[in-house]
C-alpha cells in the first residue's frame, strides 16, 4: 500500500525514502543523445545490468577457475566493480526519445534515484563522446526529478510517458512499436524483467487488464498530472 505525502519545497532538492518520481533529461542544446539503434541497445543494457540481480557468488566462481579465459575474467571484474540497484530502485515505465529520457522509478532510500542517474549518466556519456569522438556534457543539465505525491499522479504518469512513444514522428522519430519504451510489457507483449507495471496495471480491471491500459493510455485526455511532469 503507498502512502501519500507531499514533500516540503526546499531549495535543495531532498529526496523521500520510498518516494515515486517522474524522472528526466534532454541533451544539451536539445541535441540528440540516440542516433541509432545501437545507441538504444546500448542505454538499454546498462538499465538491465543495473536493475537486476547481481550474482556475485556465480561471478567469483568464474573468476577463480583457472579455465576461464583472461578477456573473460577482465569482463568480470568489471561486472563485479559496476554499481547494482536491485532492491533500490523499482523501474515502473520508461521512455527513451532521440534527445530525451523518461524513467517514472520508485527508490527505496533517500540517495538510491541520485546515485543510479549520476551512474546511468556518466556511464552513458562516455560511450557517446568515445563513439562520437566528441567533449563535454552530453545532457542539458542535471536531471529533473518531480515526486509522485498523489494516487491519480501515479495512475497516469505511465500514461504520459508512454504517449511519448505514441506521438512518435518525423525523420529523426520512430513508429512507438520501435521507439523503446515500457508499453509492450503494459500490454502484455513482453516481460523485461527489470521493469515493473504490475502495480499500476494492478487498478485496471484483471479481465482484461491490457485491453483497459491500452484505452486508458490512448484516450486523448492527458489526466491530473499535466501541472508536476515538468519542473524549472
Amino acid at each position: 500500500m503507498l502512502t501519500w505525502v507531499v514533500p516540503p519545497r526546499h531549495r535543495t532538492k531532498e529526496y523521500s525514502e520510498d518516494g515515486c518520481y517522474h524522472v528526466y533529461n534532454r541533451g544539451v542544446e536539445k541535441r540528440l543523445i540516440f542516433q541509432d539503434q545501437q545507441d538504444y541497445g546500448v542505454f538499454l543494457s546498462y538499465l538491465k545490468e543495473y536493475l537486476l540481480p547481481k550474482d556475485k557468488e556465480a561471478l567469483m566462481q568464474k573468476l577463480g577457475n583457472p579455465s576461464t579465459p583472461y578477456h573473460e575474467k577482465d569482463s568480470i571484474l568489471k561486472a563485479l566493480r559496476l554499481n547494482n540497484f536491485s532492491g533500490e530502485i523499482t523501474l515502473l515505465a520508461y521512455c527513451l526519445m532521440p534527445n530525451h529520457f523518461h524513467f517514472f522509478l520508485k527508490q527505496k532510500n533517500p540517495n538510491s534515484m541520485d546515485k543510479f542517474i549520476q551512474s546511468i549518466g556518466t556511464r552513458y556519456s562516455m560511450y557517446v563522446n568515445r563513439k562520437y569522438k566528441r567533449v563535454g556534457s552530453l545532457y542539458q543539465d542535471t536531471y529533473k526529478a518531480v515526486a509522485i505525491v498523489t494516487e491519480p499522479q501515479f495512475i497516469y504518469l505511465s500514461k504520459y510517458i508512454h504517449k511519448q512513444a505514441l506521438a512518435s514522428q518525423g525523420y529523426t522519430l520512430q513508429g512507438w512499436q520501435a521507439q523503446p519504451s515500457s508499453y509492450e510489457d503494459y500490454l502484455g507483449k513482453r516481460k523485461t524483467e527489470w521493469v515493473h507495471p504490475e502495480e499500476i496495471l494492478a487498478y485496471f480491471a484483471k479481465a482484461n487488464t491490457a485491453a483497459g491500459y491500452q484505452s486508458f493510455v490512448e484516450d486523448e485526455e492527458l489526466g491530473p498530472i499535466e501541472n508536476i511532469l515538468l519542473e524549472e
